[in-house]
């Protein structure tokens, strides 16, 4: 039995849910956005309500209980307030800059990096900060993975790409070793 799957998700104010076969969609001021649910699994939606019911109690239905009302509730809240990722860009003469349907990324190598923005995402960028915005929890964070994976952080000068707020450990560099004359 799964904690996470037996709660029922509310259905946020302005947005509008519909289902059909096996695919739960939702409309709301944002956009659209749908879930394919697996096999095993019914929803009913009642009072404002969307519950996930597993037809049969086995293995395969209890792991994805959980994992598919999670992806219910994000797509909900994705058409309703959107998510976003801020990277950070660290380095002397490291930048970016949007062109058209592509990012370009000036991050220390002889040529420029482009990067193409996929559909339904919208990238902005002020100064150093990169900020991933969009109605697909997955689309936004795995498009902010590939730009920071263009650049990762070094632990010596902690220059390179990464997440607003995220912690970047350091190294100590060489140490002068007592002299020996």
């Amino acid at each position: 039995m799964s904690r996470i799957g037996k709660k029922p998700i509310l259905i946020p104010e302005g947005v509008e849910v519909k289902q059909e076969d096996s695919l739960l969609k939702a409309k709301g001021p944002l956009g659209e956005d749908s879930v394919r649910i697996p096999s095993g699994f019914k929803i009913e939606i009642q009072d404002n309500q969307i519950k996930i019911i597993p037809l049969k109690e086995e293995k395969n239905t209890s792991m994805f209980w959980g994992t598919t009302r999670a992806l219910v509730n994000n797509c909900l809240q994705g058409v309703k307030n959107g998510f976003s990722k801020e990277l950070e860009i660290k380095g002397v003469g490291f930048r970016a800059e949007v062109e058209g349907e592509n990012l370009i990324l000036k991050i220390g190598y002889i040529n420029p990096v482009p990067l193409p923005i996929p559909k339904g995402l919208e990238v902005k960028v002020e100064k150093n900060t990169i900020l991933v915005k969009g109605i697909s929890k997955e689309a936004v964070g795995q498009f902010a993975a590939r730009i920071k994976l263009q650049k990762p952080v070094e632990p010596y000068k902690g220059k390179g790409i990464y997440y607003k707020g995220e912690r970047i450990r350091r190294k100590a560099g060489k140490k002068l070793a007592g002299t020996t004359a």
